[in-house]
Formats: structure tokens, C-alpha cells, sequence
């Protein structure tokens, strides 16, 4: 159903695609309507309507990241530097872009997303702006485990999915920071996260910078490495993927011959996170488990049982 803030952000899309005024023939397509997010494209331009409960001040240096010519080529830019209120929403505009097609994964740009997040990750820290906030990767794992102790505690799958968040370290459930942390990272990395342009179908950019901020880039990697370790991505796309980072010459820890130290915890808590969101979202709908959705659950029930690897650990 069709939230009341689209036919506002509809006109601010308008707006910002016709700053002049002049009549159109574009139309609005609604492309998302969240309650984290709404997004409305009205011809070439995109307005996106954030969480409520999103900070200005951090949203603001996100952009200035995102609009950074370091960045150029790897985060999409920005139309405008700063974001503008819509009641109590903040709004940001972008360029439109061409996503992933859902329905053929295969043919997902695996090297592509692999060299974009070696260069994010490679970004000199003189170029980022000061008291850029901690990437929410492990705050978004810590919500989903919430999210699903609130709508389905009593799930046959919400014992095995707390079970292996338990055995996760404090930093991956969000109840400590990270020590030392100091690479820009995405936060949130998804096939989703991924769009080209018109006019250079070639190219490849990463998009939404919600979650963008100073953490460790492991957490990038992390759900190609949960899909891979659950059997939802082949080897020969992790092979691809994994390659294309280290050759464009990403963190030193993730650029060695076996990364799954670095890996392992993160991937761990994604795939939790995968898992605890399948099932309040299922609960919510009411509909049962898809195939998939039970293959990360049985992963959790795995990882419950065996200890996670930490860097410096010698064992296999």
C-alpha cells in the first residue's frame, strides 16, 4: 500500500528533474516504499525519502563522500550536497541508473563489485571528511536479530538462528566498536547496491549511502561470503569476486591466499542476519519458508556448533 509521503516525494522528484518548471511527460514510477526508505524516479532523476529516525548531520557527510572526486566512478554522486527535508523525512536526489537484473543473477558483475570495493576500500583517509560515522553493518545485524525476537520468538527457526549469534565476538553483535578501524566501507553490499548508466552500460557504480561510514572491510566481503559458505554462490563466482579485489588491491588482510580469518565472523553474522530477517518477514506475511530462506536458516544450525575463526587463529 502506498505510503502518504509518495505523492509528496513524487513532486520533489519532479521538482528536481524539471528545476525550470517546464511541462513533462515523464511520469513517477514508485520504486520502493519502506518503512526505512521510499524511492520515486520521475524521468532521469531519483528522490529518496530516509528513515525517520536518520541523522542529518551523518547523512550529510555521507553525501560529501559519495560526492568526493576520489570517489568518482565508485560511489554514484549525488545531485545535490546536502539533503533536503520533506516533513519529518530527509530527502536526497540522484541519478537513475540500471540495476541488476533480479531475475538473471547469473549474470551478475561479480568482478565489477570486487574492484569497487577494493577502491572504496583504498580510499586515502585525507580525502574522507572528519567524524565520519562507523559503518552500520553490525548495527544492522544486531536490528534484524531484534526484529526477529519481537515478531517470531517462538519460530522453529529463531532457536538455531540466537544460537549461532551468540557465539559471535561483541564487535560483530554491535555491543562493542571496532579497535583501530579506519577503512571507508559500504556498510550494506548487495547485487542491489550495484547500478550502470545509460549511457556506458560498461560501467558500474555502488549506490545507497546509508550505511556508509569507518569500519572494517571484511563486512563488505561478508555476504558474498555467507552465500558462498551456504552454497547460494558458486565457486566460480566467489573465485571471480574475490579475485577482481585483491588484484585491484584491496585491505592487505582480505589480499592473501586464504582470507577466511578476516572473513569468517562477519560472513557468520550475515548470514544470521539473512536468516532472522527471512523468518519475521515470512511470520509477518504469513507464508512459509522459501528454499533458499531454509538454506541460511540450516547454515545458523551449523555455525552454532562449531567455534568461529578469528584472525590469528591457526586452525583451519
Amino acid at each position: 500500500m502506498t505510503t502518504l509521503i509518495v505523492p509528496a516525494l513524487r513532486a520533489e522528484a519532479r521538482g528536481a528533474a524539471h528545476p525550470s518548471g517546464i511541462a513533462c511527460v515523464c511520469g513517477a514510477t514508485t520504486l520502493a516504499d519502506r518503512p526505512d526508505a521510499t524511492v520515486v524516479r520521475h524521468g532521469d532523476t531519483v528522490a529518496k525519502a530516509h528513515a525517520p529516525d536518520t541523522d542529518p548531520a551523518e547523512l550529510n557527510l555521507r553525501l560529501t563522500v559519495a560526492a568526493h572526486p576520489a570517489l568518482a566512478g565508485v560511489l554514484l554522486r549525488p545531485l545535490r550536497p546536502t539533503a533536503a527535508a520533506l516533513d519529518d523525512r530527509l530527502v536526497t536526489f540522484w541519478p537513475h541508473g540500471t540495476p541488476v537484473d533480479p531475475d538473471h543473477p547469473e549474470h551478475a558483475p561479480w568482478d565489477a563489485v570486487g574492484a569497487l570495493l577494493a577502491r572504496l576500500h583504498c580510499t586515502p583517509a585525507h580525502e574522507l571528511p572528519p567524524a565520519l560515522p562507523p559503518m552500520r553493518g553490525p548495527l544492522k545485524a544486531a536490528r534484524a536479530v531484534a526484529r526477529l525476537q519481537t515478531s517470531a520468538p517462538g519460530h522453529p527457526a529463531a532457536r538455531p538462528i540466537l544460537d549461532a549469534w551468540h557465539t559471535l565476538p561483541p564487535w560483530a553483535r554491535a555491543e562493542a566498536p571496532y579497535e583501530h578501524a579506519s577503512t571507508l566501507c559500504h556498510g550494506d553490499l548487495h547485487l542491489g547496491q550495484l547500478v550502470s548508466h545509460p549511457a556506458d552500460s560498461a560501467a558500474w557504480t555502488l549506490i545507497d549511502v546509508d550505511d556508509l561510514g569507518i569500519g572494517a572491510p571484511a563486512w563488505d566481503l561478508a555476504r558474498p561470503a555467507a552465500w558462498f559458505a551456504c552454497g547460494l554462490l558458486s565457486a566460480e563466482d566467489w573465485t571471480i569476486f574475490l579475485g577482481a579485489y585483491q588484484r585491484t588491491g584491496g585491505a592487505k588482510e582480505l589480499s592473501v591466499p586464504d582470507p577466511w580469518p578476516a572473513l569468517d565472523v562477519p560472513a557468520r553474522a550475515l548470514t544470521v542476519q539473512t536468516a532472522a530477517l527471512a523468518v519475521a518477514k515470512a511470520t509477518d506475511a504469513g507464508r512459509a519458508l522459501d528454499e533458499v530462506e531454509e538454506a541460511v536458516i540450516e547454515a545458523c544450525a551449523r555455525m552454532a556448533s562449531v567455534p568461529p575463526q578469528l584472525e590469528g587463529d591457526s586452525a583451519k
